[in-house]
């Protein structure tokens, strides 16, 4: 039986991003800036959802059942970057080959993981 995978990650608006693109003011709050990103996306788009680059991975919570063993764990600890959380996923494809399970994983969770990925150079 093939390893399965069941993932699903969290986000929060990519402040420093958002101000980049923006050219925001440092002076203005991580809120106010999130709230200006998604007024300038509502008047462009109609919508207030950002772009899937400008999403920061915060966690991945995962559902491993390998063999006759389930484990169930998010990745990293408390203090480690958004990068070593994205590096620790894919590590489990090189690791396990496993059949993916989630929801709206091709819509969101994995193109902001690829572009996240594409950020921090890593290897997807």
């Amino acid at each position: 039986m093939n390893p399965c995978l069941v993932f699903d990650i969290e986000t929060r608006p990519d402040i420093a991003g958002l101000r980049r693109r923006h050219d925001l003011p440092p002076e203005l709050g991580d809120a106010d800036v999130a709230a200006a990103a998604q007024t300038l996306r509502r008047q462009a788009s109609g919508g207030d959802f950002l772009p899937h680059h400008l999403h920061r991975v915060i966690a991945i919570s995962c559902v491993l059942r390998a063999g006759n063993k389930l484990a169930v764990w998010s990745l990293g600890e408390p203090d480690d970057g958004e990068a070593a959380l994205i590096g620790r996923f894919f590590e489990l494809f090189d690791r396990y080959t496993p059949q993916v399970v989630s929801w709206n994983g091709g819509g969101f969770d994995f193109p902001v993981l690829h572009y996240r990925s594409l950020m921090h150079g890593i290897a997807a």
